[in-house]
C-alpha cells in the first residue's frame, strides 16, 4: 500500500508564515481597490438619486408655476373684463346723460349729412319717438331751409324707436341712427382689439 502525500507547492494554507508578507500586501491591496469601487458605485448611485430628485423637484416647480401662471392670467382676464365692462357702462350712462341734454343734437347730425345729398328728392321721411315728433319737426325745417331742400317733410312718431334715435328715408335710400346699433359696434370693436 502506498502512501499518498499532499501535494502543498511548498505552502501551508493553515498558518501563514514566510511568504506571508506577499499575501498580507495582495489582500490589503485587493481590500483597496473594492473599497474604492464600492465607493465610486456608492458616489454614482448617490448622484443618480440625487440627479433623480433634482429633476422631480423640477418637474414639480415647473407645474406649479404653469398653474400659477394660469391662475394669473385668469385673474388678469377677468379683472379686464369687469374694467371693460364698467368702462362700457360708464361710457352708456355718460351718452344717455348727454343725450338727455341735447337729445336732438345726434338727430340733427344725421339729418344734416342726409340733407347735404338730396336735392331734387320730393320727400323726406324722418321716424323717430313720439316724444320727439314736435321738436324733430322744427328742427328739420330749419335743416331744410339750410340745406337747400325744396321736398315735403314728413316726421313720424313711433314708439318703438329709441328716444334721440332717428331713421331718415327717402325715395331710393335712407340713413337710420341707433344707439343699439353704435353700442353693439363699440363692443364689438373693443372685443376685437382683445
Amino acid at each position: 500500500m502506498t502512501t499518498s502525500s499532499r501535494f502543498l507547492f511548498e505552502q501551508d494554507f493553515r498558518s501563514p508564515r514566510g511568504g506571508d508578507a506577499k499575501h498580507l500586501a495582495a489582500l490589503a491591496d485587493a481590500e483597496a481597490r473594492g473599497r474604492a469601487a464600492g465607493f465610486a458605485e456608492g458616489v454614482r448611485q448617490a448622484q443618480a438619486d440625487h440627479e433623480a430628485r433634482l429633476s422631480e423637484a423640477l418637474r414639480r416647480l415647473t407645474e406649479a408655476a404653469a398653474q400659477l401662471i394660469a391662475e394669473a392670467d385668469a385673474r388678469d382676464a377677468m379683472h379686464e373684463e369687469e374694467a371693460i365692462g364698467f368702462a362700457l357702462e360708464l361710457g352708456r350712462k355718460l351718452a344717455g346723460e348727454a343725450l338727455r341734454a341735447n337729445a336732438l343734437g345726434p338727430i340733427a347730425e344725421a339729418a344734416r349729412a342726409a340733407l347735404q345729398h338730396l336735392r331734387g328728392v320730393p320727400h323726406l321721411v324722418a321716424r323717430v319717438n313720439e316724444a320727439q315728433v314736435e321738436d324733430v319737426d322744427r328742427l328739420l325745417l330749419g335743416l331744410a331751409r339750410e340745406r337747400g331742400f325744396e321736398g315735403r317733410l314728413v316726421v313720424l312718431g313711433e314708439p318703438d324707436i329709441a328716444f334721440g334715435d332717428a331713421r331718415l328715408e327717402w325715395a331710393d335710400g335712407g340713413v337710420a341712427r341707433e344707439r343699439a346699433r353704435i353700442d353693439d359696434a363699440v363692443a364689438d370693436g373693443i372685443a376685437a382689439t382683445r
